[in-house]
């Protein structure tokens, strides 16, 4: 007799479905904690020390701290909803065997293929894992506020650090003075609040005065950190313009077209008084569209043209 497991056929074990990556909900909810430690502490400070010093004529410190605060939420908020210049997906028809080069200042660069995005990079653009989506002028991926850092909304990532910083300091200075003018009390909970919110400000000032020197040099040479980890820059950097072009570049040049807004418009329905063309050609010849014909690549400047155009 033939045993019964020769008789039935294979059978493939089953592999284990791999592992998904993070959801996303776990680190928009880290986003929003960060958001609500900010507004928790400050609603401490502003009730507790901050009140015992207006009510004894010390107004200086609500006045200073009050636009603070407003300055350094409304940054924070605005970057976690920014875009931080996002690329709209390429078309697949467009294959990676295609060699594309740019010339910036006299130096040439590859445009290199997204199989993500399926368009040609231009330089400084990366895909960020994360967020699964190619950045233009890429500097980083910000946990803090679960978003990447890029050409549309580095300003608004300096405006945050800037006013953290300060809003830190000032958090720190003025309940050191509260403590100092209260050593003839005894001990209550404005003083508990106030080494509360001291401990933290104290905590943060230091890390993020550093990280502001950091990304100060970095504009004025015209540096971003996901560059320099590449080290695809050595010697002769083509998109220094000068220490004070570079800021304003970064802080007050206009940020450019949306890529996202421009590929949302595309998508528009037609409308039902839409009437077709005549004479048109077939859509694969080659004079379907004039659009789609090669076109010779010109200088790149960072934040014009559309992607992977040069």
């Amino acid at each position: 007799m033939t045993p019964l497991t020769d008789a039935l056929p294979l059978v493939k074990e089953r592999r284990p479905p791999p592992l998904l990556p993070l959801p996303w909900v776990l680190p928009s909810l880290f986003a929003a904690c960060n958001v609500v430690l900010l507004v928790f502490l400050s609603g401490l400070f502003f009730a507790f020390p901050c009140r015992w010093l207006a009510q004894n004529g010390e107004w200086a410190f609500p006045v200073v701290t009050g636009p603070l605060f407003v300055l350094t939420f409304f940054s924070l908020v605005s970057l976690n909803f920014s875009d931080p210049g996002i690329l709209h997906q390429g078309s697949a028809e467009q294959g990676p065997l295609t060699m594309h080069v740019v010339w910036v200042n006299h130096r040439a660069f590859r445009l290199q293929w997204c199989p993500k995005c399926c368009f040609h990079c231009p330089p400084g653009t990366y895909h960020c894992p994360w967020c699964n989506v190619c950045v233009e002028d890429f500097d980083h991926h910000c946990k803090w506020v679960n978003n990447c850092i890029g050409h549309r909304n580095f300003r608004f990532f300096m405006l945050l650090v800037l006013s953290l910083c300060l809003y830190s300091g000032a958090l720190l200075v003025t309940c050191l003075i509260f403590l100092v003018r209260t050593t003839h009390l005894p001990f209550s909970t404005d003083k508990a609040v106030a080494i509360v919110v001291a401990a933290p400000a104290a905590g943060f000032l230091v890390p993020l005065s550093l990280l502001l020197l950091i990304q100060a040099v970095s504009v004025s040479s015209a540096d971003r950190t996901h560059e320099g980890k590449c080290r695809h820059l050595q010697g002769y950097n083509p998109f220094d313009q000068g220490c004070a072009s570079n800021w304003y570049l970064t802080i007050c040049a206009p940020r450019g077209p949306k890529y996202m807004a421009e590929a949302v418009q595309l998508q528009t329905a037609v409308g039902p008084d839409w009437t077709p063309m005549p004479n048109l050609h077939s859509p694969t010849s080659p004079q379907a569209c004039p659009c789609l014909q090669p076109q010779p690549l010109g200088p790149y400047k960072p934040g014009k043209g559309p992607p992977g155009s040069g």
